[in-house]
């Protein structure tokens, strides 16, 4: 099973500033959807772990992704494996057993959350702009992949200097997208 660390800094951004970013890097063309589906047991134990499990669907391929928080900030380890539709249909509608993925729990599609991304190269990394809508609320992001923390950070806070956006930190898509479905349940 692919294992990897991801290192990336974010930053909420209001929808002004994505309609700004858009156009600047002309990316009104290359923006594509992906579904991320959060899975987790009935006393959502993996929430309250700080663990995400999510299949997340980009036009037919689907990827089931299990992400831990690492040993730094902006680091999380990730370990991946790769769905065929048909078994990833299965999941979302049955549920399964987590243990392929080395959790060992059955876990349930427990919400969802739909991210319309944007990428373009900046320096040593990737930035994307992300809009994403889930249970009513769209809200808007950027992120930052580096492959080094401190160049990363120096070149993110160049960035968002250089583009007059302030640092505003964002949850993490998964808790934004538990917190809405939580709140609409206590409605």
């Amino acid at each position: 099973m692919p294992t990897n660390i991801e290192l990336e800094f974010k930053t909420k951004i209001t929808e002004e500033q994505y309609n700004k970013l858009i156009a600047e890097f002309e990316l009104d063309n290359n923006i594509f959807p992906q579904t991320n589906f959060y899975f987790d047991t009935p006393d959502l134990k993996l929430y309250k772990k700080n663990t995400v499990l999510r299949i997340r669907q980009k036009g037919s391929n689907f990827k089931l992704t299990k992400k831990e928080r690492g040993e730094q900030a902006n680091e999380a380890c990730e370990s991946h494996i790769f769905l065929q539709e048909d078994k990833a249909l299965e999941f979302l509608k049955n549920g399964f057993d987590a243990n392929i993925i080395e959790i060992n729990s059955f876990v349930n599609n427990v919400c969802e959350l739909t991210t319309y991304r944007a990428r373009t190269t900046y320096k040593d990394g990737i930035l994307f702009f992300d809009k994403s809508e889930y249970y009513g609320h769209t809200d808007y992001e950027i992120e930052y992949e580096v492959d080094s923390i401190e160049q990363g950070k120096k070149d993110f806070t160049s960035f968002l200097t250089e583009h007059n956006i302030p640092y505003v930190e964002p949850e993490r898509k998964s808790t934004r997208a538990y917190k809405a479905i939580m709140n609409k349940g206590l409605e």
